[in-house]
């Protein structure tokens, strides 16, 4: 609990720190101190957005404003800043159980970059509070919340940690780090990599162009990626995980494991098995270290099967071995197809 809270409050820190890089103070600050209010809306379209729960009550928002970065100027006058505003449509307010804030231009098919703002928020809410945040430019940000989180951009990283309850997010141009977080998990990117590190529960972790790097993860968990390596290390329950364009490695599993991938090797170090292994390569050996004082049921391919046979009732050829050790019962399916298979 202490790391989680010292890691929780150091990623406090780093937001802040990131937010007022953009601009020394917040334009506009608006509080809201409605008892009713439970839920959060922010929309911009060029901007970053970051939420922190750490009210004790009330909302607070701040909107930061500074030069898109098409148009050169790094500074911008108050005067400048409010002759280019006239082009916007700002709402900050109550909406019911629901905080707004959203930044928007008026004339939407206005490409005039050079008199476009960047325009992102910050918002502190009570610790439970849920949130809907989209931005089509920026990254977001999000700490310290219970409740249903939805969160989407378009052109930037997403950063999510210490999050209970169900947490869904997008971004089509950034990478993900998720930290502290349980129950739902669902994220997901098409062009990053993804860091992903103490989470339990139902856990998606989906990219099309990036690395995974898994620590410390416990419950159902799915990791697949289309074009990077995988590790994993610390993982309990079960994983099912896949890559076509890297290897995969693993470490100090507990868990039941599925793996598959098109172009690289498979390395696993099992602490205590779960309820089944299955590795599978196209391309690459299989590697693995694993308990074999247990009742197992092997089925062994590739070029070259290399095992220590105990106990075994079965078939053991160079390429093969199919059978059952110490009496059958967890399924162990590796496959090499272009490859060797080591164990222990």
């Amino acid at each position: 609990m202490k790391k989680k809270l010292f890691l929780s409050l150091l990623w406090a820190l780093v937001v802040t720190a990131s937010v007022y890089a953009q601009s020394d103070s917040p334009y506009l600050t608006k509080t809201f101190s409605g008892r009713s209010l439970s839920n959060l809306r922010v929309e911009t379209s060029g901007g970053s957005i970051a939420v922190v729960g750490d009210q004790s009550s009330g909302v607070k928002v701040e909107m930061y404003i500074h030069p898109n970065n098409w148009n050169g100027k790094s500074t911008l006058s108050k005067e400048e800043i409010e002759e280019r505003l006239e082009d916007y449509i700002i709402t900050i307010r109550e909406e019911g159980n629901t905080v707004v804030a959203r930044a928007e231009r008026k004339n939407k098919m206005n490409n005039d970059w050079k008199r476009s703002l960047s325009i992102g928020f910050k918002v502190y809410t009570p610790r439970t509070f849920a949130t809907d945040l989209r931005t089509s430019g920026g990254s977001i940000r999000i700490a310290s919340l219970t409740g249903e989180q939805h969160f989407t951009t378009s052109g930037g990283s997403i950063k999510a940690n210490d999050l209970s309850g169900n947490i869904k997010g997008r971004t089509s141009g950034g990478s993900i780090e998720v930290a502290n977080c349980t129950q739902y998990i669902d994220l997901a990117t098409s062009g990053g990599s993804i860091k992903a590190n103490e989470l339990e529960g139902q856990i998606s972790l989906k990219t099309s162009g990036g690395s995974i790097a898994l620590t410390s993860l416990n419950g159902d968990i799915v990791a697949t990626t289309s074009g990077g390596g995988i590790r994993a290390d610390g993982i309990q329950g079960a994983l099912n995980t896949s890559t076509s364009g890297g290897s995969i490695r693993m470490s100090n599993l507990a868990a039941s494991v599925k793996a598959r991938t098109s172009a690289g090797s498979i390395e696993a170090d099992f602490d205590r098995l779960g309820e089944y292994v299955s590795l599978s390569t196209s391309a690459g050996s299989v590697r693995v270290n694993m308990p074999l004082n247990k009742g197992l049921d092997l089925d062994l391919r590739g070029n070259k099967v290399s095992i220590p046979l105990k106990n075994f009732d079965g078939r053991a050829d160079k390429d093969r071995v199919q059978g059952s050790m110490n009496g059958g019962g967890i399924p162990v399916t590796l496959s090499a197809s272009s490859g060797s298979v080591y164990v222990n």
